[in-house]
């Protein structure tokens, strides 16, 4: 039995649409640094899509992030209302999906934690 799932959402503003297939068993959460600043939540979690199971609709702004090992990864955003969309590699072969923007949401529980060195001792209590 596959866990792949359609999934769907659209920024605040409804400028950018989204549609994928992810796989339920690959979301996600992290507890890094780097999640936590530039989501301004302790967490952020993420829905894995291959690009040839994604479909974009209207033009995302793009940050490219240089983490501390040197990897750039390119964070996405909708440049009207700021709701971020999605990170990728460099080649755009994967694509994290922030679960937030996505209507399934709901059905998007993490089934693993990442990076939780970093975690917020507080929301670390939660997830045990």
């Amino acid at each position: 039995m596959s866990d792949k799932i359609d999934v769907n959402g659209n920024c605040h503003c409804g400028n950018i649409y989204i549609q994928a297939k992810v796989r339920k068993s690959e979301v996600r959460a992290c507890h890094c640094t780097d999640c936590q600043k530039m989501s301004g939540a302790p967490v952020r979690a993420v829905a894995i899509a291959p690009a040839e199971e994604i479909k974009i609709t209207g033009k995302p702004r793009e940050y490219i992030k240089k983490a501390d090992s040197g990897n750039k990864r390119i964070q996405a955003f909708c440049p009207d209302c700021g709701t971020q969309l999605f990170a990728t590699d460099m080649e755009r072969k994967l694509f994290n999906l922030r679960t937030g923007f996505l209507e399934q949401r709901n059905e998007l529980k993490p089934e693993t934690h990442v990076f939780t060195s970093s975690g917020l001792n507080w929301m670390l209590e939660l997830i045990k």
